[in-house]
């Protein structure tokens, strides 16, 4: 069995990520970081672990979580991960970060966008972990920048049509929603229950949302040309869920079926990606609980726009499914160990 340390442990992708391995047939699950919860059981703080995890929360120092595990998930903020990163490489781990902190190619756009930066040496080594772009990458390194969720619903989504060029690269807008775990754990007025039930709103509009430099890195890596997109991200009032509905502009000499077939070539043989059949959604709730990701494309003739929809569950493709799809990748084990559960339904 491989060892698996969960560096903050605390949070929803902490606990997604230990719901997981407790079914993944390779991994297991030696130490769980946590300063709030130092000293109490896991299962205690998510009971919903109870009589699956059996591991009490470690408030120790990170001077000694190298000799605890041999793979380590770093699900702490941005800025944290920057400083805890480092020391595990050094000792030769193997790290998949969930935060902000090395998807960022560039040192001056990750600081524009966040704070500065105290391991720009390690921007260029780590491999952005979008396993269905970047596989072979992946399987070879040694840091894994896991994306972002709202990334990895529009990047799937547009990524092969702007390889074949069947879209113009500009404009492109994207109008996105996620549940409120995306909000993260922590006490915030906005994600109260009141707050949330029975409305719907945009939030941090207007080229405001920290991940727009990502998508626009990786779409224009894949355009060979550089992409501006209009993102407007909104809040649901489900804890589970992202979808992204992206309009673009059709490039002349295509057609509604080419777009089709492009994205079912693409994605053919994949496990994660489902590409629905033509006039069939995605929805979140057909995803949920999965590390799926549904995608599906439309044309509308008057306008001459092409209007691509994709659905991921936020924890677990947009965050702590696609980790461990990472880090299998990255182990030389089958990429959907633990990963194989269909969606919940209802």
């Amino acid at each position: 069995m491989t060892r698996v340390g969960i560096i903050g442990a605390s949070g929803y992708t902490g606990a997604e990520l230990a719901r997981i391995i407790c079914s993944h047939p390779e991994f297991e699950i030696t130490l769980a970081t946590s300063r709030k919860f130092a000293d109490r059981k896991l299962a205690e703080v998510f009971p919903h672990l109870r009589n699956l995890v059996d591991i009490v929360c470690d408030g120790s120092t990170p001077d000694t979580w190298a000799e605890k595990a041999d793979v380590f998930f770093t699900a702490v903020p941005h800025q944290t991960a920057m400083d805890v990163v480092p020391p595990l490489l050094d000792a030769g781990k193997k790290v998949v970060d969930l935060s902000a902190d090395f998807r960022i190619h560039d040192q001056a756009t990750y600081e524009e966008w966040y704070v500065p930066h105290s391991s720009p040496q390690l921007l260029e080594k780590a491999v952005y972990g979008l396993p269905e772009l970047y596989r072979d990458k992946i399987a070879g390194a040694q840091l894994v920048a896991n994306p972002g969720c709202y990334p990895t619903s529009i990047i799937l989504g547009l990524t092969p049509l702007l390889e074949a060029g069947a879209i113009l690269p500009s404009p492109i807008i994207s109008d996105s929603k996620s549940g409120t775990t995306g909000a993260g754990r922590g006490l915030n007025l906005g994600s109260l229950f009141c707050e949330v039930h029975d409305g719907f709103r945009p939030y941090k509009v207007g080229r405001a949302h920290r991940h727009i430099p990502e998508i626009e890195q990786e779409l224009t890596l894949h355009a060979k040309e550089k992409i501006t997109i209009s993102f407007t991200p909104h809040l649901l009032p489900i804890a589970r869920g992202i979808l992204s509905t992206i309009y673009t502009q059709l490039t002349p000499g295509f057609d509604a079926a080419q777009l089709q077939n492009i994205l079912e070539k693409r994605y053919s043989g994949e496990r994660f990606v489902r590409v629905l059949p033509s006039g069939q959604y995605p929805a979140t709730q057909n995803v949920r609980g999965s590390n799926c990701c549904d995608v599906a494309v439309a044309f509308d003739k008057v306008t001459q726009r092409v209007v691509v929809m994709s659905a991921i569950d936020n924890i677990v493709k947009g965050a702590s499914g696609q980790a461990i799809q990472n880090m299998n990748l990255m182990c030389g084990l089958p990429e959907g160990s633990g990963l194989e559960g269909a969606p919940f339904f209802p």
